[in-house]
């Protein structure tokens, strides 16, 4: 499926938005014909917030130039002002679908990481009072978790996805819910005095070679 919609960053406060080089390709319409009409709708377009744009190179070629983020009511809105054909309207529908989605991923995404704050405080105390703990522990545990949640390092999500404040907030809410999944398992194993190795091995696989080990 192409991305019709993107996000303005990784943060809580991270905001859906679609461009006119979208616009344009799956309208059949010319990029300059498309930017010359959000400037002169300027006016009506800022009715449902600032037009914000940022500057970079198109597709990354060219000299920089101003992109515009359009958010769902601008998008839906510079669409009306252009030719009803068959392919607008079926953009048009195709649009909204995707805002909705983003945004429910978006709340979805907000609403995992507001769940998670006490449990990450559960899990900050649980190392804390471990019997193995020192003062790599918690990045140590915090990098295996988001490895067994994502089956990606940490450099390797930011490389992909972007950078921000933490590993966490780049996780699908898929992804996030996995991790809390493995988090509360973690917690049980610190709390019962397993090493960092033992929980390593039980988190990506490990458990049967361990066990064994043990047993023998």
């Amino acid at each position: 499926m192409i991305n019709l919609v993107f996000y303005t960053d990784s943060t809580l406060k991270a905001e859906p938005y679609t461009t006119p080089e979208i616009i344009a390709t799956n309208t059949g319409n010319n990029l300059d014909t498309v930017n010359r009409l959000i400037r002169n709708k300027k006016s009506s377009l800022e009715r449902f917030g600032f037009l914000e744009f940022e500057i970079r190179k198109l597709n990354g070629r060219g000299r920089p130039r101003k992109i515009y983020r359009l958010n769902e009511q601008q998008a839906t809105l510079l669409i009306t002002f252009l030719d009803n054909t068959p392919q607008v309207e079926l953009f048009k529908v195709a649009l909204v679908k995707q805002f909705y989605e983003m945004r429910d991923e978006l709340n979805k995404r907000n609403l995992n990481r507001a769940m998670e704050k006490p449990i990450k405080r559960t899990l900050t105390d649980a190392i804390r009072d471990w019997k193995y703990t020192n003062k790599h522990a918690y990045s140590n545990i915090n990098r295996l978790l988001v490895k067994a949640a994502t089956g990606l390092s940490i450099q390797e999500l930011k490389k992909s996805r972007g950078d921000a404040p933490t590993a966490l907030d780049l996780l699908t809410s898929e992804e996030q819910e996995r991790y809390k999944g493995l988090e509360n398992k973690v917690i049980a194993y610190i709390n019962a005095d397993f090493d960092y190795s033992l929980i390593k091995a039980l988190l990506t696989g490990g458990k049967i070679q361990i066990v064994k080990e043990m047993e023998g």
